[in-house]
């Protein structure tokens, strides 16, 4: 009988009660999509084509573009395929591999605001060592283990996935699948897949945000040292961007996992909408962060509508 089950197919869940309205609500959730992408994309292309932009700053900068491009990538397709066209069902081969992105995407985006702490770290409390600290080998090095990290770390309890036999209803609460969720519709032993994810977000993520808050501890001191006001708030811009990213990832991944772990009694319309808020929100708001408060993204943007304005 297991076997039989096992092999069907989950659905996904959109909006349960409002299957009505999807034409309206795909309305905003197209729009955000297309915005991420504009977004992100736009900083990818900045970053690559202004060589005032080939800095270890902005490298991290469009790793940091590249994963939310990637996590974007990776819900949009089943998110409007209910929206547009109520198409529910998905393979679990399909269902494990978008878990498996959208997992490792989240510590790979916390590994590089780690980075990009660190960077901050140095050009302001080692300026002259900077250059020589920061190579582009290594930055290329420290981009490749953080995303090493990310997608080794967690196989293990995806790769479990596909072993178990699932006999319990194949109904998915969320338009995408979360390991979390697919693990407790299999029928045996997921005591393995309770705990690791468990201890892994307590060296990764915990960790990265401990050593993020120590660092700019420690930038805060050397900055309060500096005899110069004007050089004081200098310093302090160039991390105000970063800040600002670090804040909306971190309370969007502390506010989802206490929903997941503490919030049985929550509505599951608000685990639902933390889940999108938490997928869409940082990559929306990266972009937008960066280009604000940053003036060389703003010039760069100035110079490549000019450019393509007037084509010259």
């Amino acid at each position: 009988m297991w076997s039989n089950i096992s092999d069907t197919p989950f659905l996904l869940t959109g909006f349960p009660g409002l299957e009505a309205s999807y034409h309206w609500i795909s309305i905003p959730f197209f729009t955000v999509y297309v915005l991420v992408l504009l977004g992100n994309g736009t900083l990818l292309c900045l970053i690559k084509n202004d060589h005032s932009l080939h800095e270890p700053m902005y490298y991290f900068l469009a790793m940091l573009a590249g994963t939310d491009l990637m996590v974007t990538l990776a819900t949009m397709p089943t998110v409007m395929g209910i929206l547009w066209a109520n198409h529910r069902v998905v393979s679990h081969g399909g269902c494990f591999l978008q878990a498996y992105i959208i997992h490792s995407l989240s510590i790979v985006e916390s590994g590089i605001l780690l980075a990009m702490a660190c960077d901050r770290f140095i050009a302001i409390c080692n300026p002259l060592r900077y250059t020589s600290i920061l190579t582009n080998t290594r930055v290329v090095k420290l981009g490749v283990g953080v995303f090493m990290r990310g997608f080794i770390s967690i196989m293990p309890i995806i790769l479990r996935l596909f072993l178990f036999p699932y006999c319990h209803t194949h109904v998915l609460s969320h338009a995408f699948c979360l390991h979390q969720e697919v693990m407790k519709l299999a029928c045996a032993d997921i005591t393995f897949n309770r705990l690791y994810p468990v201890i892994l977000v307590s060296f990764t993520i915990f960790l990265d945000s401990l050593i993020i808050l120590l660092s700019y501890i420690l930038i805060l001191k050397t900055v309060i040292g500096i005899a110069s006001g004007e050089e004081r708030a200098k310093a302090l811009n160039t991390c105000i961007s970063h800040i600002g990213c670090v804040l909306i990832f971190y309370v969007t991944v502390i506010g989802l996992s206490f929903i997941h772990r503490f919030g049985k009694n929550v509505p599951e319309v608000v685990h639902i909408t933390m889940s999108y808020i938490y997928f869409l929100f940082p990559p929306l708001m990266n972009p937008i962060i960066y280009s604000i408060k940053t003036k060389q993204i703003q010039y760069g943007i100035v110079h490549f509508l000019s450019k393509h304005r007037f084509g010259s």
